[in-house]
């Protein structure tokens, strides 16, 4: 009778998962799919703690505590430019988690299995893929924070390297499947060890402009791991999640890598943006001069525009400036004007990041649009304000050969009548490479902090419409 009710309960929670997943699927349904998911949550997390088997609550209460209290503080103190490196922290939390409850079932197996091929092989896939997420998320985590160069670290046959640790660790496996009893903890150890630095590699070879696919590809392996050890466990939940976090995390990955016009693999094994591009065969450089503008200027044609674009970036992130840019927004179309935002797939440094951002800041839905959706449409633009956005806007991506960044899929905003660069300084984006579009006859720069130069604007355009 027990059993039942506890797979009920966690069917139940499966359901709420699954309805979670699809309510973040559109922003407009994204706080009911994260009230979905933490009602899920509880219901797995309540069941599992009521079962008979669990007998030792005191510790167990205290973990929970410490991890929600935890949680909380982090949630609340983490501002949202650092949500890529939270969520990158997070998923090296899973991984070693992982890695903690397959050694733990080895070692204290249940129901006498611990000599099953079975039971070894979920042991041995669990601690693996737990390894390889938790070193891989340390280091985007160090290199999202900034405490490691964007730039990969692109060793001599880093191909081969990868095709010797993944050969030692099948190796290691059929060694660890064969020992009996404990005797094979000597084995896993050192899978362990290999798949650490495996998963550190595989990370550190990947560029900067690459970590949004990278944090939602450490997000699916996560969801793998998670899912193995729900095997080891016995528990259906757990499966079932880990699988619905995976699957979607590999699908996310895919439709960004597609978006950028790269395969999953390359994005996985290539390390985008470390190679120097070769240098055009005429020895060319990016030729033009930088057009700076001012506050008065820009404000002067944003009061005659009648169609303005808004591209977002990880700029508008650091500088905190969204608040200010729906303040603008909001100004202009109570003008008459029509003022949409554009959002690139792999604007800013997480999945969605633009998204979210927007959202927080109460910009209406439906003028929140994505790449394809707007592309076209740059050529019938007044004006465009491109704000701390630099790769996703790139022209060479487009026509520049030789460009590290040639053939990914960017917005097109040189088309538009004039376009306006919110920028710090004249130093290249998180990929490293140069950008034409600021040498365009068309192109100003408004170079200082995107928060105080929003904040001019806004005040400007308040001033001169009457308050």
């Amino acid at each position: 009778m027990e059993y039942v009710l506890l797979t009920t309960a966690w069917l139940v929670a499966s359901v709420l998962f699954i309805l979670s997943l699809r309510g973040l699927s559109s922003q407009e349904t994204a706080r009911k799919g994260n009230l979905y998911g933490i009602i899920g949550m509880a219901i797995a997390v309540g069941s599992t703690a009521m079962a008979s088997v669990i007998d030792v609550y005191v510790p167990l209460v205290l973990a929970l505590g410490a991890g929600a209290a935890i949680g909380a503080v982090m949630a609340s103190r983490v501002a949202m430019t650092a949500m890529p490196e939270l969520v990158a922290l997070l998923h090296s939390f899973v991984g070693l988690a992982a890695v903690f409850v397959g050694y733990s079932s080895f070692l204290a197996p249940a129901h006498g299995s611990g000599d099953s091929a079975i039971f070894r092989t979920e042991v041995f896939i669990d601690v693996a893929i737990g390894a390889i997420t938790f070193t891989g998320s340390v280091i985007a985590f160090l290199k999202l924070r900034g405490n490691l160069s964007g730039r990969p670290l692109l060793l001599p046959g880093r191909h081969l390297l990868n095709l010797v640790l993944v050969s030692g660790m099948a190796v290691l496996g059929v060694l660890f499947g064969r020992a009996t009893g404990t005797d094979g903890l000597v084995f896993l150890l050192l899978m362990t060890a290999v798949a650490g630095v495996l998963g550190a590699h595989l990370v550190l070879a990947i560029g900067g402009a690459d970590m949004p696919v990278v944090v939602s590809m450490l997000n699916s392996y996560s969801g793998w791991t998670a899912s193995a050890a729900g095997f080891m466990l016995d528990n259906d939940a757990l499966i079932i999640t880990g699988a619905l976090v995976g699957s979607s995390g590999a699908i996310l990955s895919y439709i960004m890598c597609r978006a950028m016009n790269r395969s999953i693999w390359n994005v996985i094994f290539g390390g985008f943006g470390g190679e120097q591009a070769a240098p055009p065969p005429s020895g060319d450089q990016v030729a033009g001069e930088v057009r700076e503008t001012s506050v008065d200027d820009t404000v002067g044609r944003l009061l005659k525009a009648r169609d303005v674009v808004i591209v977002p970036g990880y700029g508008m992130a650091v500088a905190r400036a969204q608040h200010a840019v729906h303040e603008l927004c909001e100004q202009l179309r109570a003008r008459g004007c029509r003022v949409r935002f554009a959002i690139h797939p792999v604007a800013g440094r997480l999945p969605g990041h633009m998204n979210v951002l927007l959202a927080e800041a109460n910009v209406p839905y439906d003028i929140v649009l994505e790449m394809e959706e707007i592309n076209e449409d740059f050529d019938r633009t007044d004006e465009v304000l491109v704000i701390g956005a630099n790769d996703i806007v790139n022209p060479g991506a487009l026509d520049d050969p030789h460009s590290p960044i040639y053939g990914m899929p960017v917005l097109e905003v040189w088309h538009a009548t004039q376009v306006v660069v919110f920028k710090r300084g004249r130093s290249t984006g998180y990929a490293g490479v140069d950008n034409p579009l600021f040498y365009k006859e068309n192109t100003a720069m408004l170079f200082g902090d995107a928060g105080d130069s929003m904040g001019k604007l806004v005040a400007e355009v308040r001033r001169r419409a009457g308050g």
